[in-house]
């Protein structure tokens, strides 16, 4: 007890001097125009008042709440002040400087509205700013003092702009949107059962992360393993809503033994959502080898590569570790690297699967349903405790989790047989606006097994 104490204050003082030094650049950068004197009282006020609201947020905080939302927006609006300063000393002006900023608000907030409200604001904010600051940097003159003046006056109004753009996007969307989009599930726990918490240990996780993986729990480790699925048995699975024993004998063998098929993908994207997940690809997915998912027909036609490689513990055989990986078959590139579980809660069985980040892991956990003609439903949307979305951090040292519920989005995984076709849609939406689709085609691969 005493040690978690011990901690828990090292923890609110790091927070806190992490807090302070965020604050004190932002002041520092809003005055830096106006002298050297200025800035450093700037620097000092933003670092003291920064720093002390988060040791009050951070007091105040309930166990399963996350920081309030106060600080929250200040902490974002002392971020964006040296972004927004830094674009500012390359020549952008307030008008461009504010869209961006709110632009990328707007983006993290991830609901499209927010997406769509975001550049909005920024773009009002920068040009009040660029009005207000039109004047001084046009009369500067041409001389070196001046021009060093009027780029000082850029940067600071800059500064200004992304500052003031954020911090009234986010006032305003709490206002507007009033149902969280997360919301802090526990922290500090040794265990959930609706999550994996199988992080990677490294800034790229790729189709080697359950070799790696092996590495570290030890156990015998192989790669593409014939015959076997992303579930041990579908019977783990039923419950309410589900008989394992009405499922078509094909799509229980798929789920049972997946690497006996081969997968064709055609990605059904919504036109909204196109430029956001181009950047999204290009500056996150790609360099992280996980969740690249193909964007358009030339990327089907790369084709794709699907294997489950698995981990048994020594001194026994049963496989404790199930990662499916699919990959572009022309260079491997990854496109999903997910861990597959099942458990049991009340009753009920259900599906995680882990996708793990660096030092994290998105976990989907998912409830089956049973679908017409024989298919096989996993859903996310339910109105029971346990589906749902969950970003787990996990403690290097302790292997302690601490998890956030990302509400609003939602998938649903259909499996079916038509025309004598094993088929699949993969659907997901956020806030209830739909925005992929997924469509695949399994076959079966020449000489595997069949349970037919």
């Amino acid at each position: 007890m005493a040690n978690d104490r011990s901690r828990g204050g090292d923890d609110l003082m790091t927070a806190a001097a992490i807090a302070g030094a965020i604050g004190g650049l932002a002041g520092a950068t809003l005055t830096g125009h106006r002298g050297t004197k200025t800035a450093l009282a700037a620097a000092a006020a933003g670092a003291i008042g920064l720093g002390a609201a988060e040791v009050v947020a951070r007091s105040r905080q309930r166990p399963g709440e996350i920081p309030a939302l106060w600080q929250r927006i200040a902490m974002s609006g002392a971020l964006s002040a040296p972004l927004g300063w830094a674009a500012g000393r390359l020549g952008a002006g307030p008008l461009p400087v504010g869209t961006a900023a709110g632009a990328i608000a707007g983006a993290l907030g991830v609901r499209p509205q927010k997406v769509a409200l975001g550049p909005v604001l920024g773009a009002a904010v920068g040009k009040a700013y660029a009005s207000r600051h039109h004047g001084p940097a046009a009369a500067s003159g041409t001389t070196g003092a001046g021009t060093r003046a009027a780029s000082r006056a850029t940067a600071a109004s800059g500064a200004a702009a992304a500052a003031t753009a954020v911090v009234s996007f986010r006032v305003l969307s709490a206002l507007l949107f009033r149902d969280a989009q997360v919301s802090l599930v526990a922290e500090r726990v040794k265990d959930l059962p609706f999550v994996v918490p199988l992080e990677a240990r490294s800034r790229y996780v790729g189709t080697g992360y359950v070799r790696e993986l092996a590495k570290v729990m030890g156990g015998a480790y192989t790669p593409d393993t014939p015959d076997v699925g992303i579930v041990a048995a579908l019977d783990e699975l039923a419950g309410p809503g589900f008989d394992p024993g009405e499922v078509h004998p094909r799509v229980r063998e798929f789920y049972e033994h997946t690497s006996r098929f081969t997968l064709d993908i055609v990605p059904e994207w919504r036109l909204w959502v196109r430029p956001g997940y181009l950047l999204y690809r290009t500056f996150l997915a790609r360099p992280l080898g996980q969740a690249n998912v193909p964007m358009n027909q030339r990327d089907v036609q790369r084709g794709m590569r699907s294997r489950i490689d698995t981990i048994v513990p020594d001194q026994s055989d049963v496989v404790t570790v199930r990662g499916w990986i699919r990959s572009f078959a022309d260079t491997d590139e990854p496109i999903y690297v997910g861990i597959y579980t099942t458990y049991r809660h009340d009753g009920r069985g259900y599906v995680s699967v882990g996708f793990p980040l660096p030092q994290a892991s998105f976990t989907a956990t998912l409830v089956p349903r049973a679908r017409p003609g024989g298919g096989l439903v996993l859903t996310s949307q339910s109105d029971l405790d346990q589906p749902g979305h969950y970003l787990t951090y996990i403690d290097a040292e302790t292997r302690d989790l601490t998890t956030l519920a990302v509400h609003g989005f939602a998938e649903k995984l259909d499996v079916y047989v038509r025309d004598g076709e094993l088929r699949a849609e993969h659907a997901f939406s956020v806030f209830g606006l739909p925005f992929l689709v997924l469509h695949y085609r399994m076959t079966r691969k020449p000489g595997a097994a069949s349970d037919e």
